[in-house]
Order: C-alpha cells, then sequence, then structure tokens
C-alpha cells in the first residue's frame, strides 16, 4: 500500500508527518531545526528522497538546507542568493522608493524531472535557479527588472513571490505570483515576462483595473489541464481558461471571498477548495465556524465542508502554501492552521481528523505519496 509524507514547515521547525495508504494513524517526526522559522519544504519529484526547506532566522538570516534520505539527515547548501546587477528600487508601502533587499525563500518549486533543478521564490520578488543541487543559485532577473518593477509594494506579508508553476509540458512556460504584484508568466524560461492580471480588481489600487500592483495570494491548477488556473486574491476567488490572459470571478456564494490558500482535486480538475476568513483585518473563519469549501463545477457554487472541523470559537488562519492534495484514490486534502493543528481528510474533504495539534503557527504543508 502507497505511503504518505506531508512536509509541514513552522514558525519553530518543521515536522514531517507518515502514513500508509489508509491514512488513519500518523507518525510525527519533529521538531527539525527547532526554534527556526521553516517558511517552505518541498520534495523533488524526480528524486523523492530529496527534500528542500527554507531555513529563516532574524539572526542568521536565510540558510537552505537539502536532504537526500526523506529528511532524516540534512546539510546546509549554497546560500549566495544575489541579486543580478544592480539592484534598484521599488516602491514602499507609503509610496516613496527603497531598494531591493533580499530577505528570503518563501517557496521551492522543483524541477518534475532533474532532481538538482529548483527554482526559488524569494522576497524581495524574485526568482531564483539552481540546476547543481543547490551549491549554486542565480537570479532570472527579467522578471525583478521588469518595466514595471520598480512600482511594486508589498503587500502585508512582505514583497514575496510566493507560488512558482511549472509546465512540464512546455519547458520554457513559468507562472509566478507576488504580493503584491500580481501574476506573472514566461514563455520563453524566463527571458521575459508578461503580466497576467486582466480581469482583476483591486479597490485600493488608484486604478482598480491596473495591469500590476494586485495582492494575488495563491494560484493553482490541474496537470491535465495547463491553461485552466485558480487563483484565491486579495478578496476574490478567480478563474482563468487562457492560461493567465484574463480571468473571471468565481467567489459565487462563498460567505467571503477573502482567504489565502486555494487547491485542485487530482483527479477532478473541477473540483477546488478554499478556505474563507472574515476579512484582511480579522484573519479569522467567519463566526468562528472552521469550514473548508468545496466546489465541484469549478466555481461559482461552493458547498461548506465541516464534518470533523470545530464549529464554534475557532479564530486561526490558514496561510496561503498551508493547503496541499495527494494523488491517492481517494483523493487525500490536507491543511495547517496558525493554531499549529493540522488536518487531514482521505476522502476528498467529506471528513476531517485532526491529524496533529499544538505545534507552532503553520507557515507550509506539502504532500507526497510514497511507494
Amino acid at each position: 500500500m502507497s505511503g504518505v509524507r506531508l512536509l509541514v514547515g513552522t514558525r519553530k521547525g518543521a515536522f514531517i508527518l507518515t502514513a500508509d495508504g489508509a491514512r488513519r494513524e500518523w507518525e510525527v517526526n519533529g521538531p527539525l531545526f527547532g526554534g527556526w522559522e521553516m517558511y517552505h519544504l518541498n520534495a523533488s519529484p524526480a528524486a523523492p528522497d530529496r527534500i528542500w526547506a527554507s531555513q529563516t532566522s532574524g539572526w542568521f538570516g536565510q540558510v537552505v538546507q537539502r536532504s537526500d534520505d526523506g529528511g532524516r539527515t540534512w546539510e546546509p547548501v549554497g546560500n549566495d542568493f544575489a541579486y543580478e546587477g544592480e539592484a534598484g528600487e521599488h516602491l514602499w508601502y507609503d509610496g516613496t522608493p527603497r531598494p531591493w533587499e533580499f530577505k528570503r525563500i518563501w517557496h521551492f518549486e522543483p524541477s518534475p524531472d532533474d532532481p538538482d533543478t529548483v527554482y526559488a521564490g524569494a522576497e524581495d520578488a524574485a526568482l531564483f535557479q539552481t540546476t547543481d543541487g543547490g551549491k549554486t543559485w542565480s537570479e532570472l532577473p527579467a522578471l525583478r527588472t521588469h518595466e514595471s518593477g520598480p512600482g511594486w509594494q508589498p503587500g502585508a506579508g512582505g514583497l514575496c513571490l510566493h507560488t512558482i508553476i511549472l509546465d512540464p509540458a512546455n519547458k520554457g512556460r513559468i507562472y509566478v505570483a507576488i504580493s503584491a504584484a500580481g501574476a506573472f508568466r514566461t514563455d520563453d524560461g524566463g527571458k521575459s515576462w508578461l503580466p497576467i492580471n486582466r480581469g482583476l480588481r483591486s479597490q485600493g489600487l488608484p486604478d482598480e483595473d491596473a495591469e500590476v500592483g494586485h495582492c494575488v495570494h495563491r494560484i493553482t491548477r490541474h496537470p491535465s489541464r495547463p491553461d485552466v488556473l485558480f487563483m484565491q486574491k486579495h478578496w476574490d476567488v478567480m478563474r482563468s481558461d487562457d492560461a493567465g490572459g484574463t480571468w473571471r470571478e468565481i467567489s459565487g456564494n462563498l460567505p467571503t471571498d477573502f482567504g489565502f490558500p486555494i487547491a485542485v482535486h487530482a483527479h477532478e480538475p473541477e473540483t477546488i477548495y478554499v478556505v474563507p476568513i472574515t476579512s484582511d483585518s480579522e484573519h479569522y473563519p467567519p463566526e468562528g465556524k472552521l469550514r473548508v469549501y468545496r466546489s465541484t463545477v469549478g466555481g461559482d457554487e461552493w458547498e461548506p465542508l465541516t464534518n470533523g472541523l470545530p464549529q464554534a470559537n475557532c479564530y486561526v488562519n490558514i496561510l496561503r502554501d498551508s493547503m496541499a492534495v495527494d494523488t491517492l484514490d481517494p483523493c487525500g486534502i490536507y491543511f495547517g492552521t496558525t493554531g499549529g493543528q493540522v488536518y487531514g481528510s482521505a476522502d476528498g474533504g467529506d471528513t476531517w481528523t485532526a491529524i496533529v495539534r499544538d505545534l507552532p503557527p503553520v507557515l507550509s504543508v506539502e504532500v507526497q505519496v510514497l511507494p
């Protein structure tokens, strides 16, 4: 029976949770790197026991860790992140110019077919790549130096590049999302970038329909339909059927369309999941009821999933990188909260259980299916 491994990053270390294919009983390993902020862990599809971890400290800065044995042992690898050429400036919250400054890695996206190639999304917004297993990292500078770059401003969590989507069928195509610049696509491996924000509206901008400047929280898609994208934005759940060329709102009957994560069912490309929270100032579930919402028709019509989730006095948040799906049948759905719970559903969201409680606040959740 296949196994499942959850890679959980928290404010005070990383945890690895494992179970067999039934996903009823879980073994908890951790904390790894206790006391460090672990922004993201992700495994290589081309070498499942190779795991990348972003380890960050206000005292010691950014460290990239790599494990080649499923998380049992780790080694720090290259941490020479530097912007290419003159860094230049971008706008700060108050509209004044500030120099670009590297702070941390928010997200790793390993290549689907080369274990030594990984993309890393940084704050301040930049995309880095390694092709030698992490020994050296180089910036893909055309993104940060896009003509719109000097006008980018940070979101509340910083000017972070948090989403990277690779297209296995089109090696040159990469999608990224930046808070609060918006979504971008390259079709030539990063040599040039196209803003893909048409149809997004943001009331806080001088021009609500601006080409850039939108606070995109997360983008996802199903591998069988590479041109269909789903987005959780700072207000609004959106859908694109043309590789980001245009977007339309699909918030429908959600109780609120503000949230951070969004995920797609592994076998049903029209089934998507979001976790609404009350507002951009009240980062907790409406009415204190933790509800995952599922649409089986690609948006507009949503149903609450509550079985096994607290329906009173629950005031946690679910961050943008804290929801993942496995590829087993039935599909498993997982998410972590800022209250330190990791919830899982082995039946596509119909029922939920707390896999573990009382961890530090969860920053990210990724899942692997093991042989």
